[in-house]
């Protein structure tokens, strides 16, 4: 037994029995305990599997070990950093509620955590991986206007040429209180300076597939839709109507078959609590899909994309800022949702200079984020903002659209 023992220990890899911690009779010296646990797994599994085990797999095992008692430990140092961000949000927003200062000391003023250590090993032995449901394809302009058909027997009025579109925007954005400038510029972030009415996510600059359901000049989701339906719809119903008031003949039948769909759209989408994660059930469905197809109307295409920033403008003016967005930052609050984009856009320069972009996002969000990584301070993210849209500019679809107004 005791020999069996010995052989064992002897097939144990020098790595594996440099990882424990020697007994020096402290706590001082002692590792970790994401370190000490890892160690202690491999060991278990060590001898609970024999030693047997071929050097692939051996070599594997050590490298587990490293690599779970590594990352383990940078996974306590990030989970306090990004509790720590969270409670400061929770800071900042009770001390906006009672009217008070927002200061430095209200954000975490380092950058976050970044891991540095080994990848995960890959396991020389045949593993069973768990089938991963299949994904249900994203819809696309044909799917959305089946569903408006299917549902409400109604096929949006698609413009007879972009230009038709652009003017009907810029005239509703003008009439709404959107800024040339603020249209023309976040059109040309979204869309890189080129997108028509009709333009996906994915499915654009020679792309083949859609990677999301954001769809138009200001990339509305089906989400946004169904949003902006439940909480603008008011708004809508009222323009249509007095177009329809000034339109005659079998034009004006057009329209008020239009506008029954409308009005039924809206009672729908006010007929669940007004949350987005009600509102993202009702979008992932055929009902969502032909409220989505809104976007491509002549009429109500041009509303949904105006609203989509109206509210970010009307929110900031509804807590006090009355300075005129800039585009970047009406960006901001288009990007991030009008609480998060608001706490950066009334930021002092000198704030804006110090403060880094994790502090608005939660960890998840942030470290698929290649941008807000990069450009990690609120100012390299607003400007590198300006300067996307001041490329996009120049390009075919904004000078369009810029002319429109």
């Amino acid at each position: 037994m005791h020999h069996s023992i010995r052989r064992h220990l002897a097939s144990v890899p020098l790595a594996l029995v440099l990882l424990v911690p020697a007994a020096r009779g402290g706590e001082a010296d002692a590792l970790p305990p994401a370190v000490a646990n890892a160690n202690a797994q491999l060991l278990s599994q060590f001898f609970a599997q024999g030693g047997g085990a071929s050097p692939a797999v051996l070599e594997y095992r050590r490298k587990l070990a490293e690599y779970q008692a590594i990352r383990g430990a940078f996974d306590q140092e990030a989970g306090a950093y990004w509790s720590q961000v969270s409670e400061k949000r929770k800071g900042r927003n009770a001390k906006r509620r009672s009217g008070q200062q927002i200061t430095l000391d209200d954000y975490v003023l380092e950058q976050p955590p970044v891991y540095t250590g080994p990848k995960r090993p890959v396991n020389p032995e045949p593993e069973e991986t768990p089938e991963r449901p299949a994904r249900k394809p994203l819809p696309v302009a044909s799917d959305l206007l089946r569903a408006a058909q299917d549902l409400y027997q109604f096929t949006p009025q698609r413009p007879t040429n972009e230009v038709e579109f652009k003017r009907a925007y810029a005239r509703y954005a003008l009439a709404s209180g959107l800024t040339r400038e603020q249209a023309v510029r976040v059109y040309s972030f979204e869309t890189g300076g080129t997108g028509n009415y009709d333009v996906q996510a994915g499915i654009e600059h020679g792309g083949k597939r859609a990677i999301s359901t954001a769809m138009g000049y200001n990339q509305l989701l089906t989400t946004n839709s169904v949003e902006l339906l439940a909480e603008q719809g008011h708004e809508l119903v009222r323009a249509l109507s007095e177009k329809v008031a000034r339109t005659s003949g079998p034009a004006r039948q057009s329209l008020e078959h239009k506008l029954t769909v409308l009005k039924k759209m809206v009672a729908h989408a006010k007929s669940v609590p007004d949350t987005w994660s009600e509102h993202e059930k009702i979008a992932d469905s055929a009902q969502g899909w032909a409220m989505h197809a809104m976007v491509l109307d002549i009429d109500i295409g041009p509303m949904l994309q105006t609203h989509k920033l109206l509210t970010s403008v009307l929110f900031a003016r509804a807590k006090g800022y009355t300075r005129p967005l800039t585009a970047a930052e009406l960006e901001m609050m288009n990007l991030t949702g009008d609480g998060t984009g608001l706490d950066m856009v009334t930021m002092p320069q000198a704030m804006r200079e110090q403060v880094p972009t994790s502090n608005f996002f939660q960890r998840s969000g942030y470290e698929r984020n290649p941008v807000a990584i990069r450009h990690n301070t609120v100012a390299k993210l607003l400007a590198v903002t300006d300067d996307r849209m001041d490329s996009n500019s120049s390009k075919p679809g904004a000078r369009e659209l810029a002319a429109a107004f």
